[in-house]
């Protein structure tokens, strides 16, 4: 892609990776092409994903060469998609803020043994996509469920210049010499994705997906007389027992005009299902590469 070439060759976190791999000597063509990154999200955490993601990642013939626990804020999310994020609706980017401040997350370096596309693209391909009516047997993310674009569980680097750009967003420069180092021997480290998924569990509690719960707990905080008058005439179509998506994004949208503080979790889960998750028009600075792409791009002489 010679947009993403042009725009990665400038890029702050892209070319810290690759000036580091240069100076620890690694080739980072080579380095890119064997290594993915696969990012157990906040939402990952609160459905104990861990597990289920290290025995799906041996039973796809990945191996996890490093493992990092990562804390995220605000600034991390409109880094790691800055080329995509020009498309996501306000209502998408205040939910990501409610998401990243729910737990840490969990950063995994894999590598496998194929050679016919890089590591990153076969990932992000047995991944699956982030619409769930999309997903397939067989994908990570229709094993570990979720149940709109938002909650997806998690993210992969889409390629292998992906790989050097995210290491740049998720890691510092210590860190990262670590963890280059980690997979560059390429030891299983499996059990450290599995002890840090304990760990950061401490601090986390098990979640529900279930939109009825979560609408029963927002239904009882609405239940609240001290509600400001204009929250308080949204809140009152909500009472009942079945409520149109129209009216929960109503509520929800007036609770945050007017500084009401919900249940955060309460609020991704049914917040994630009515508000819009993209503005209406517009197209991603960046858009994603899969498998046929990068094969075709590489190997046909397209770009």
């Amino acid at each position: 892609m010679p947009e993403k070439s042009a725009a990665y060759t400038h890029d702050t976190y892209y070319l810290e990776t690759a000036d580091q791999l240069a100076t620890l000597d690694i080739d980072a063509h080579t380095f890119a092409h064997r290594h993915g990154l696969l990012f157990l999200k906040p939402d990952a955490i609160a459905a104990r994903a861990v597990e289920p993601t290290v025995e799906w990642l041996q039973a796809n013939s990945f191996r996890i060469v490093s493992a990092r626990k990562v804390v995220a804020d605000r600034h991390l999310v409109r880094a790691l998609w800055y080329f995509q994020w020009n498309i996501a609706s306000p209502e998408r980017r205040r939910l990501a803020e409610l998401l990243v401040d729910i737990s840490s997350a969990l950063l995994l370096v894999v590598t496998d043994t194929a050679d016919e596309v890089p590591t990153s693209v076969r990932l992000t391909d047995r991944k699956g996509p982030t619409a769930p009516s999309k997903r397939r047997p067989g994908e990570l993310r229709h094993l570990l469920g979720g149940s709109s674009y938002l909650l997806n569980m998690v993210h992969t680097a889409d390629e292998p210049a992906d790989v050097l750009r995210e290491l740049g967003v998720y890691l510092t420069e210590s860190d990262r010499a670590a963890v280059i180092a980690e997979s560059v021997r390429g030891a299983d480290r499996s059990g450290d994705a599995r002890h840090l998924g304990s760990e950061i569990y401490t601090d986390c509690p098990s979640r529900s997906f279930d939109r009825a719960h979560a609408e029963a707990v927002l239904r009882e905080q609405l239940r609240d007389a001290n509600l400001p008058a204009a929250v308080r005439d949204s809140a009152d179509g909500v009472q009942v027992a079945t409520t149109s998506d129209a009216g929960w994004a109503a509520v929800i949208l007036a609770c945050w005009q007017h500084g009401v503080r919900l249940d955060p979790w309460a609020t991704l889960v049914v917040g994630s299902a009515v508000l819009p998750m993209r503005t209406p028009t517009g197209t991603q600075t960046l858009g994603p590469v899969g498998p046929a792409q990068w094969h075709t791009n590489r190997y046909g002489g397209t770009t």
